[in-house]
């Protein structure tokens, strides 16, 4: 057993206590987790491990929300920023499953959001939708169910294409459609849907044209 002899606020950050064991330094805790402990307690080394386990998910969690506090994010985005900040895998699975369970991280909600502010902003294909989910770390079941409830390829396609063609309305058909069909690619629309689409924005824009 050891004895608390000493809790000081430490000057540089209010919000941790640093705690003296028989008279010398021996750990710092956050305030929430320090609050029980008291100047002439004894306490074991277990509890001591406990104590500092417990003042990691705390100092993690507030990690976790100033990472969120950016934009929303993806659990798998959440995880590796605990991991680069050397967290272990049992602290970083305690902080994710309290943001899950606050509603703070859900990982369909993310990928619905994601899917319609690229639909709203910068439609792209199914395709392309389905790999930036992946690099966020999004399961292939979710991915897939979100692109079925909110990709309409087509329609994406022509809302992309006519943003687009503003750009080109004083171009020839041949040039109109090589640089739309261009956009369109690198967007991951498909041959055939970039055929069909250019053709009718092309009559759309040019009216009188053959």
């Amino acid at each position: 057993m050891k004895k608390i002899t000493a809790l000081e606020v430490q000057k540089r950050n209010p919000q941790r206590v640093n705690v003296y064991l028989d008279d010398q330094f021996a750990f710092g805790l956050a305030n929430i987790v320090a609050a029980w402990l008291k100047v002439g307690q004894e306490i074991s080394d277990g509890k001591i491990a406990a104590l500092q386990e417990e003042d990691a998910r705390e100092v993690a969690m507030q990690q976790a929300l100033v990472f969120l506090g950016y934009r929303p994010r993806s659990s798998s985005e959440v995880r590796k920023n605990l991991q680069k900040h050397k967290f272990s895998e049992s602290v970083i699975e305690n902080v994710l499953e309290r943001l899950q369970h606050n509603g703070l991280v859900n990982d369909t909600d993310f990928a619905r959001a994601w899917v319609e502010n690229r639909n709203t902003f910068r439609p792209r294909s199914r395709r392309a939708l389905q790999f930036e989910l992946r690099q966020k770390g999004m399961p292939e079941e979710l991915i897939h169910d979100v692109l079925e409830e909110n990709v309409d390829e087509g329609q994406l396609a022509q809302q992309a294409a006519q943003k687009y063609a503003q750009k080109l309305q004083n171009l020839e058909w041949l040039e109109f459609r090589t640089k739309l069909g261009g956009f369109l690619g690198r967007r991951g629309f498909s041959y055939e849907v970039i055929v069909q689409v250019v053709r009718q924005v092309w009559e759309e824009t040019h009216p009188t044209s053959t």
